[in-house]
């Protein structure tokens, strides 16, 4: 016979081998168990109605698809099954082969999640097939932490798009989504131009001629005719110096000594190929601009066409400032687009201002209900985050947006300004937060003032200096008069210096 096994009958009293002093411990470990099993099993009940809850949400768009657009597959979802996700290519045919299948199951609108510009070609053609389609940013449809695989990925934003938890990204009409590619492009040409100039000089620079500190900018009218002048041949330090404009504040002798150097024939076929690349693209840049200036008057024409009213009349004088602003008349061309709505109207709005308002959102902003939405759109307002009553940050988000960096470099001109409320406001906040909030700021300012005038159809009501400053001064005597009633200040403790 064996060692006698000890036995448990399923209470701690009748347990046969143990010792009495383990009893306790093990009514404590039963115990525990019971504890832990039912917390376990709640946890899982809760989890089971929250999922159920979730599965019933109210449906909003009842014939909806999910789209993840890739680089050279797109998968689409009509449904949560497998039998619901497809897979199309990013050929035309297969674009097409995708719409009707979304319009064989009946769909009446599709969301796209994507990166880059692989979706275009698709939401162009889902617009044709009337399948009402909405472009999601990527970071409103990021998926639970786990497995990630593009039929997820479509079925996750087919589900969301489902019970109405999308929003649709802001897609300009056609005439300004063509006005933006050309001006897009035109910013590259410029872009592609001053990395010659920065090539020229350092050709020039090795040689020890330093033009550069002989004039402000060597693609000006002086450094031109004596990079030209160089190209052709000479040499004479005397000579070149004579090219330069009156108006070149360096003497002529110090123009002089800046021209001489150690003529190297490599450097000097270096000048020559990137002056001449310099040329060609400023040639393409003033294409640029005869488009923009026939689509805008095109689009004129058919705006007269339509109402039967006379193009406006604009009077005020126009003059072009900088080798890199558009040659054509903007400020006239947006006053008849907008039916007499002068921009320029606005400290520190210029011909680059309004060829970025014109060429990114266009002058119908009815996809912003109020100015509030347009400046969070232009990410110019901070971004309030609050958590137990306590706002935690209040940071403006980052990202890159053309029209907001156009109205921050107008806002910089503004706080360069010596009149005008708005400057005074530059600089209210220059000096209380620091230059760069005051930029961001006085842009935000920019930005619904633009936007009222283009929604109201109203012209710019600038309000006076000295107005705006009597409306500071009583500001700050409210805010003392606030501080003198906190601290319980007597009237015989307050002493006023007169002199």
């Amino acid at each position: 016979m064996g060692e006698e096994v000890p036995l448990y009958s399923g209470a701690p009293e009748t347990m046969i081998g143990e010792s009495c002093k383990d009893i306790p411990y093990r009514i404590l470990k039963v115990e525990s168990f019971a504890r832990n099993s039912a917390s376990f099993f709640k946890v899982e009940s809760m989890k089971t109605k929250k999922q159920k809850d979730f599965e019933q949400m109210p449906v909003v768009n009842f014939r909806a698809a999910g789209i993840d657009v890739g680089s050279k597959s797109h998968f689409a979802a009509i449904g949560q099954g497998k039998e619901d996700v497809r897979e199309f290519g990013s050929y035309t045919n297969n674009l097409h082969e995708l719409c009707g299948w979304l319009k064989a199951a009946s769909i009446t609108t599709v969301a796209l999640e994507s990166t880059g510009s692989y979706w275009r070609p698709l939401f162009i053609l889902l617009q044709a097939y009337d399948l009402n389609p909405i472009l999601v940013n990527g970071k409103y449809t990021k998926n639970v932490q786990g497995k990630k695989t593009d039929v997820l990925d479509c079925q996750w934003i087919q589900k969301l798009h489902t019970m109405g938890l999308l929003e649709g990204s802001f897609i300009p009409d056609l005439f300004t989504e063509t006005l933006r590619q050309y001006c897009r492009h035109r910013n590259y040409l410029v872009e592609n131009a001053s990395d010659y100039i920065n090539k020229m000089q350092r050709a020039l620079r090795v040689t020890n001629i330093r033009l550069d500190m002989a004039v402000t900018d060597i693609a000006g009218k002086s450094g031109k005719d004596i990079i030209e002048a160089i190209i052709a041949g000479e040499r004479d330090p005397e000579k070149l110096a004579s090219l330069a404009n009156i108006q070149v504040k360096k003497s002529r002798e110090e123009i002089i000594l800046a021209l001489t150097g150690d003529w190297r024939d490599e450097y000097v076929f270096e000048l020559r190929h990137c002056y001449e690349v310099y040329c060609y693209f400023h040639l393409k840049i003033s294409e640029c601009d005869e488009q923009i200036e026939n689509l805008l008057n095109t689009r004129i024409e058919a705006n007269e066409k339509a109402d039967g009213e006379a193009r406006a009349n604009y009077t005020n004088k126009f003059k072009i400032k900088g080798k890199n602003k558009p040659k054509i008349n903007l400020p006239k061309l947006s006053f008849q687009l907008t039916g007499g709505i002068d921009l320029c109207e606005i400290e520190g709005v210029k011909s680059g201002t309004i060829m970025a308002i014109l060429s990114e959102t266009g002058i119908d902003l009815k996809a912003f209900p109020t100015a509030k939405h347009f400046v969070s759109w232009l990410r110019l307002a901070p971004n309030n985050r609050v958590s137990g009553g306590k706002v935690i940050s209040h940071r403006t988000p980052k990202g890159k947006n053309l029209l907001a960096e156009a109205l921050r470099r107008a806002a910089n001109s503004v706080g360069l300004a010596k009149k005008g409320s708005l400057s005074e406001f530059f600089k209210r906040i220059n000096h209380k937060k620091g230059r760069l909030v005051a930029i961001t700021a006085t842009a935000r300012k920019l930005a619904v003032i633009i936007y009222n005038m283009l929604t109201k159809k109203q012209p710019y009501q600038p309000q006076d200096q000295t107005d705006y400053l009597n409306k500071i001064r009583m500001n700050q005597i409210r805010s003392m008069q606030r501080r003198i009633n906190q601290l319980n200040v007597l009237p015989h403790e307050l002493l006023f210096v007169t002199s």
